[in-house]
């Protein structure tokens, strides 16, 4: 990357709440809808993002991002493949407990990846959507709604860590993180942002 691509930040929000989520169930391809909880987190997003300009605003496929973002009040976020969530393959829907039962000491950063993506795949995934972050064309900070595990490797390659190192990012649901700049370099300025959350939202 050229010393001259503009310094932006990327803001980053994880869906909210789902039924799969909350179990701890791996996630992927399945499209499964918000939780009441959930709708209710990706509201009190609104306020914390309120005011701010966002040159870009991108969604993953998946429609609890989607809605995340439509309840935060960016209805019109586009679609970008590239943020969907790690395809789980064989292991979708099943909890890492489950799936230790059957491959002791099982991890998804470390496979076996059973007809699903491989952490390398997903971290040339999030090398894309950094790459269109940081299009010229995009003159000024980026904001994505994308899922937990896609997220972590995205930060993980941000500041030039391998893809499995996002490992050690854990992120809740409809937190925040915020990827930036210090002295030419990529730094990480906030991550798992959680105040929002707790926040009053009922009317004065």
């Amino acid at each position: 990357m050229s010393d001259a691509t503009p310094e932006r930040q990327i803001w980053l929000v994880r869906h909210g709440e789902t039924a799969w989520a909350k179990s701890g169930r791996h996630t992927g391809r399945s499209d499964i809808p918000l939780t009441d909880e959930g709708r209710r987190q990706a509201m009190t997003l609104a306020p914390r993002l309120a005011g701010r300009h966002f040159a870009l605003v991108l969604t993953s496929p998946r429609s609890r991002a989607a809605e995340t973002a439509h309840l935060a009040g960016f209805p019109d976020a586009v679609v970008d493949p590239n943020l969907g969530e790690w395809d789980y393959g064989e292991f979708e829907g099943r909890t890492t407990a489950d799936i230790r039962a059957e491959v002791p000491d099982w991890s998804i950063w470390t496979g076996p990846w059973r007809k699903g993506e491989t952490v390398e795949d997903v971290g040339r995934r999030a090398d894309r959507s950094i790459e269109r972050c940081l299009d010229p064309g995009v003159d000024g900070d980026v904001l994505l709604f994308a899922h937990g595990h896609l997220l972590r490797v995205l930060a993980a390659r941000w500041i030039g860590l391998p893809p499995d190192s996002g490992r050690s990012f854990a992120l809740g649901t409809a937190t925040i993180g915020v990827l930036g700049w210090d002295r030419g370099a990529r730094v990480i300025e906030t991550w798992n942002e959680a105040c929002h959350l707790t926040a009053d939202m009922s009317p004065v």
